[in-house]
């Protein structure tokens, strides 16, 4: 498969002409228009707007009435007058989509502070493996792992985590995401403490590339 960044969570998966995107976020974080444009099915960890464009993905419904999209439960409200196209989804199940193999990890976002509401996440593994897209959790995915999206900064986490994530999980490659509220200076840093603790492969794409996995 094919996988392109389009900043912050956002990635598209491309495979025999079909298309499966991951959590679309805002604009503010990523572009989602571009990731949706012939998209096939999209799959949603959890309904924060850095992981979610209700809009973006409303538009892409309107340009294909085909459109699948894959939710948590409590996502499902956002996603309101999209009928049959949205179905939410609990861990452990597995399904086929857009020609991807899918299971569903997690349950619940990462604690943010003791008391603080927070979200269900779900976390998708596609392929039996071959990528894991955690959300906003560090949530085991259950089975060996190729390459893992490594969610390195958030309100929720601190860089020890993050690299504890990335040795427990032991992908052979990890791929940086949910960095959209890091600047340059930031980035350097979580790349090299990640880079050198993690005992994977590490690379962060810019956005709008890709990389064959």
């Amino acid at each position: 498969m094919q996988l392109t960044r389009f900043g912050h969570s956002c990635v598209r998966l491309e495979r025999d002409g079909m298309i499966l995107v991951l959590d679309p976020g805002t604009a503010q974080f990523a572009d989602a228009a571009a990731a949706l444009v012939g998209a096939d099915a999209v799959l949603v960890t959890h309904k924060h707007p850095d992981h979610l464009d209700v809009d973006a993905v409303r538009a892409a419904h309107a340009a294909n009435a085909n459109l699948q999209v894959v939710a948590p439960h409590d996502a499902l409200e956002a996603l309101d007058g999209l009928g049959s196209a949205v179905r939410g989804v609990c861990p452990g199940e597995a399904f086929e989509i857009a020609g991807f193999g899918v299971r569903t990890v997690g349950g619940e976002h990462a604690e943010i502070y003791p008391g603080f509401e927070v979200p269900q996440n779900i976390g998708y593994v596609i392929d039996g493996g071959a990528l894991y897209h955690p959300g906003d959790s560090f949530d085991p995915a259950g089975a060996a792992v190729d390459a893992l999206l490594v969610p390195v900064q958030a309100p929720w986490s601190k860089i020890s985590e993050v690299i504890a994530f990335v040795r427990a999980v032991a992908p052979t490659r990890a791929l940086a995401i949910h960095d959209g509220g890091l600047n340059d200076l930031g980035l350097g840093l979580v790349d090299r403490h990640v880079g050198t603790g993690g005992g994977a492969r590490y690379d962060r794409l810019p956005r709008g590339e890709s990389v064959d996995l």
